[in-house]
């Protein structure tokens, strides 16, 4: 079922990208409307085997069915790539993840929220850095963020993170504590947590009627 999920996805893509309203979707103008080649089964499989963690289902379909990141919500799906041998993933906030943690569970009822208060009462201010990526680093604490990736940056230092590992593994989760606001997850109208190919398509929905291609 993941399979026929994302068939036809990366032509609608590719439609939204040449339509007359393309150049007005959020975060175009970082992703460019690229999408990444597809991994091969072979490179997924290496990449499993380095991080020793399975990729939620849905999300490893889109690898080897649509591609392996680019165009998508807000400023683009990071993209995974293979740099001297190693697989990991680029984008704004990429390096927070922990890949060697992959395979550990995110934690089970979510960050503790005492830790975050703990956090927010030391934490410094923005400008107390010269660069936006030592900022991220004081106010990131690993263990919050065990078995789970960043995948997309909203800007502002705001990204969303996939959960790799765990009871909420395939979800999406809103990350904006640079703004005290604490790790959650993506709800639906119904109040269900979003999976990863819901998270996409509803995007790519939005997306095509902003730049004009909805099929």
């Amino acid at each position: 079922m993941t399979d026929q999920w994302w068939a036809g996805v990366r032509q609608r893509v590719e439609a939204a990208g040449a339509g007359p309203g393309g150049g007005e979707v959020f975060g175009a103008l970082g992703h460019g409307w690229v999408v990444e080649e597809p991994l091969t089964r072979g490179e997924l499989a290496e990449l499993e085997a380095q991080t020793g963690a399975r990729l939620p289902e849905e999300y490893r379909a889109f690898l080897l069915h649509v591609g392996a990141g680019g165009a998508g919500p807000a400023y683009g799906l990071f993209p995974v790539w293979r740099v001297r041998g190693r697989w990991g993933w680029e984008g704004d906030g990429a390096e927070l993840a922990d890949l060697s943690r992959l395979a550990e569970p995110f934690p089970d009822r979510g960050p503790d929220p005492k830790l975050l208060d703990d956090l927010l009462a030391q934490r410094p201010e923005e400008e107390d850095f010269d660069a936006i990526e030592d900022f991220d680093d004081a106010i990131e604490a690993p263990d919050r963020t065990t078995g789970a990736i960043p995948i997309s940056h909203l800007g502002c230092a705001q990204r969303e993170w996939l959960i790799i590992s765990g009871s909420h593994r395939g979800t999406v989760w809103s990350d904006r504590r640079a703004d005290e606001v604490d790790l959650a997850p993506l709800l639906d109208d119904d109040a269900v947590p979003v999976r990863f190919a819901r998270w996409y398509t509803d995007w790519l929905e939005k997306a095509e009627r902003t730049a004009g291609s909805a099929p």
